[in-house]
């Protein structure tokens, strides 16, 4: 499958919609931030080994998940699990000029290998910064936050994520096999809405 094939698989079905995030997909090539060994199948939507047992997500799933998030321009994003850096850059492609992506991964080797990666797109890199540590207790130090959006699974959304959302922002994450999005309608009350049948590697703690 090429590129266009994939990302008109996902316009026709449903997963891509928005304008803005149609062009973030043909802007940021999925391809670069495929390991060595998998860049032939960079565009199967399908998800792909990059070591230390995790994987750069199915694009159908980060289509979904960016589509239920609504990243604005301006906006500060929290990306738990940042992996390969490929969904980082597709959040500075959309928070524009204004706006700033702290992606978190816990394993430094990862941490380096989305730098790289991300360094691909200068324009865009200035936006992300990347940092070493436990995504479970999310980044406090650039809290709060628009938009959180997290790559692999916990048991329940963790309270540290909840308190470092904004009021009047999005938090997208999957719980067990699903997806919870969640908007932050006062400090101590969110409305919430959970999508079944997807699949992700476990969120793994310090």
């Amino acid at each position: 499958m090429t590129r266009d094939e994939l990302i008109n698989e996902l316009i026709g079905g449903g997963y891509l919609k928005t304008p803005a995030l149609v062009d973030a997909f043909r802007s940021v090539d999925r391809r670069q931030f495929v390991a060595e060994g998998h860049k032939s199948e960079a565009y199967e939507n399908s998800p792909l080994p990059i070591g230390f047992d995790q994987t750069i997500s199915q694009p159908l799933t980060v289509a979904f998940m960016l589509e239920a998030i609504q990243v604005q321009p301006g906006d500060k994003v929290l990306d738990i699990g940042a992996g390969s850096g490929w969904q980082s850059t597709l959040l500075a492609y959309l928070v524009g000029e204004t706006g700033k992506v702290i992606g978190v991964e816990r394993i430094p080797e990862l941490c380096k290998f989305a730098e790289n990666n991300i360094a691909n797109y200068p324009d865009l890199a200035k936006r992300v910064a990347i940092i070493t540590g436990d995504a479970g207790l999310g980044y406090p130090a650039e809290a709060p936050y628009d938009r959180i959006i997290a790559a692999a699974a916990a048991e329940a959304v963790p309270v540290d994520w909840q308190n470092q959302l904004k009021i009047g922002g999005t938090l997208v994450a999957p719980i067990g096999q699903s997806i919870v999005v969640m908007h932050k309608v006062t400090q101590d009350k969110f409305e919430t809405s959970t999508f079944m049948g997807f699949s992700f590697v476990p969120l793994i703690r310090e």
